[in-house]
């Protein structure tokens, strides 16, 4: 065997029916990240979504589904029921604290979520409560470079999700270079580009904000009126 048919990429069979083939795609860059072992499977990409629609026709390997609402129990039971691939849930921690995200936390994890998300301003005791509340694993938001992360671990936080805008590679790096081996997924932002900065921070997963669907739409009307 020569050394050009050693190095071949192998092509990825794939099946596209005649109506189910134009699915959003998470950009190449994010498949680069090692991705998290969530109950034997790997996840490498997060679809940040609460549209089934959406949910339904992508190619991401997990739904993040965190909306700026008190977080309630029928949405979270219809993204799960929905979608094809695990769903990490938001429980509060902003407006939402104490034995309402404990409770919220058990309902999801019923409903079958793969795990929890909690807010920034959650508080380390809150964090520990839903902990021993739930056995998915506990996702806390960093925003910031001032967030206590060893506070956050040892309350019982399981993964970080890091949304610092334009400065989550930066963060993602300070923090990998302290916690070489916490999990984390980040915002990788819009483009190959800034997706591969934040994978080569040191992000786990990479969390994708696909097109709304105004703008899938917008696309689709122009080639419908050509």
């Amino acid at each position: 065997m020569s050394d050009k048919t050693i190095v071949a990429k192998t092509k990825i069979p794939e099946y596209e029916s005649r109506l189910r083939h134009n699915i959003i795609r998470v950009p190449e860059a994010a498949y680069k990240c090692s991705g998290i072992s969530v109950f034997g499977r790997r996840l490498k990409t997060f679809i940040f979504s609460t549209d089934i629609a959406i949910i339904r026709n992508c190619d991401a390997d997990a739904v993040f589904a965190v909306y700026p609402f008190t977080p309630q129990s029928a949405i979270s039971e219809s993204i799960i029921k929905g979608a094809y691939t695990p769903v990490f849930c938001g429980v509060g921690g902003g407006t939402t604290q104490g034995a309402r995200t404990v409770a919220l936390a058990k309902d999801v994890e019923a409903q079958g979520a793969c795990g929890v998300v909690l807010n920034a301003p959650v508080s380390d005791l809150n964090i520990f409560s839903v902990s021993k509340a739930v056995d998915v694993p506990v996702v806390i938001t960093v925003v910031s470079e001032s967030t206590d992360i060893k506070a956050r671990l040892d309350a019982g936080a399981s993964i970080l999700n890091v949304a610092a805008a334009d400065k989550t590679p930066e963060l993602v790096k300070s923090i990998r270079s302290r916690f070489p081996d916490v999990p984390i997924i980040a915002t990788g932002g819009p483009t190959e580009e800034s997706i591969r900065k934040t994978v080569e921070a040191g992000a786990n997963a990479i969390t994708y904000t696909p097109p709304s669907a105004k703008e899938l739409f917008s696309a689709l009307m122009e080639k419908y009126r050509m």
